[in-house]
């Protein structure tokens, strides 16, 4: 038996084919079926863009011109034949060939609360379980358990974010940095600085203090809890090491790219997140609040698709252009859509039976959409998905299996994702 003991190199897999005499046709078609049956890399991190309060997505991803549920907007061509998106986001539009729109979503939540949870966890809410977000499930899976920075940053949370760690336990809960409550605070990591004139000797004594009243705290009472402190101590202070911390500081980057993705706290968060995912960090969430636009809609709605449609354009460039877009999953999403009929405030109220989210990235087949709504808008015509299959999509993506199980608070065995769900094959 022959036995190869050096590497395929691409001239020795030409030479290797000459010689057993292939022709150049059939060569060529051979390595374009090899290629084709190789599988694609998993990603590595996922950003989810979270539009909080429900985003009138027919206005967005799903227009329905020319009917009276339409409204104003016109549909705009993307750099993607046949995908339209609405005009009040251009610079997205010039990126169409790494968009997908899946426009076939539906669920049964229309308060604001539960369909949250719903998004996040992939779960309605059950009795006692407590289910762990999406983002502290990848956390758990792709993240380093010793890594100097965070496993799962959430910026400027939503109101009605799920909790975290859930049953996975609370050092999978997020990182929170800036807040809806105090913009004006920035995007700043709280407590992350030494107090003022607290030096190295002082700052090692008092760890060395706070060590030693953990362990007498653990002693005889080993216990999740206790290990859930001390993994969040030392967690916080590796953060605390300058090169750990300089991921936070938005300074670093020059102005004119800060101007890009829009000075507002979403479009500095966009920024972060690549900052973040640049550097290992698996999961990212950043939120765009005001989209509960049950009056004004589409005054309301332009507005918001300005720092939409900066931040979120800027992110898929800069991605692009850093070698980081096929490794990095970008999710945009709300926790449902908004009624196809306008109301009497010139708004549209909750409507979780037809709506729309834009993904990017992760190696999905882009520049399409995929499901149809009717022509109304109202209702679902083609390709039905559900939450539980977004989640279990998002999983495939990044290399995890949406039926592998986590024990419960419980006692009980649940699931990545769902029982019943279906990855979306048409993105994969």
């Amino acid at each position: 038996m022959r036995t190869f003991t050096n590497p395929l190199t691409r001239r020795g897999l030409f030479r290797s084919a000459a010689g057993a005499g292939l022709g150049a046709g059939s060569t060529s078609g051979w390595l374009r079926a090899l290629a084709a049956g190789a599988p694609k890399k998993p990603a590595k991190s996922v950003i989810v863009l979270w539009l909080d309060g429900g985003p009138a997505t027919i206005d967005l991803w799903d227009l329905k011109p020319g009917h009276a549920n339409g409204g104003p907007f016109r549909a705009i061509d993307t750099a993607a034949p046949g995908l339209k998106i609405g005009e009040h986001l251009p610079k997205l539009a010039k990126l169409g060939k790494d968009l997908v729109v899946v426009r076939s979503m539906s669920t049964k939540e229309g308060d604001h609360g539960r369909a949250t949870y719903l998004l996040r966890t992939g779960y309605t809410p059950l009795g006692a379980i407590q289910y762990p977000a999406a983002g502290a499930v990848i956390a758990k899976e792709l993240g380093a358990e010793a890594g100097d920075l965070p496993n799962f940053v959430s910026v400027a949370p939503a109101r009605n974010a799920a909790s975290g760690g859930g049953f996975l336990g609370p050092q999978f809960d997020p990182l929170v940095v800036g807040e809806l409550t105090a913009p004006q605070d920035g995007l700043k990591v709280p407590d992350l600085a030494r107090t003022a004139g607290v030096g190295d000797d002082a700052q090692r004594a008092r760890l060395e203090l706070l060590a030693g009243a953990e362990r007498q705290f653990a002693a005889g009472r080993e216990s999740a809890v206790a290990g859930s402190v001390r993994a969040a101590t030392a967690r916080a202070v590796r953060l605390m090491k300058p090169e750990a911390a300089a991921a936070f500081d938005l300074e670093q980057e020059k102005p004119k790219a800060r101007d890009a993705y829009g000075r507002g706290l979403f479009g500095q968060g966009c920024l972060l997140a690549r900052r973040l995912v640049e550097r290992g960090v698996p999961f990212v969430e950043v939120t765009l609040d005001g989209w509960d636009t049950h009056n004004n809609n589409f005054d309301r709605v332009k507005d918001l698709c300005g720092a939409l449609d900066a931040g979120f354009a800027a992110l898929l460039a800069d991605l692009k252009d850093r070698g980081l877009l096929d490794s990095t999953l970008v999710v945009c999403q709300g926790e449902f859509g908004r009624t196809p009929k306008i109301n009497g405030q010139s708004g549209r109220d909750h409507w979780p039976a037809s709506w729309a989210v834009a993904l990017a990235g992760g190696g999905l087949k882009t520049g399409q959409a995929v499901g149809r709504t009717s022509a109304d808008g109202t209702a679902v015509e083609d390709k039905p998905r559900g939450v539980p299959d977004l989640i279990a999509t998002v999983a495939k993506a990044v290399g995890i299996d949406p039926k592998k199980q986590n024990m419960s608070n419980v006692g009980r065995p649940i699931r990545v994702a769902d029982p019943d769900a279906e990855p979306i094959q048409e993105l994969l």
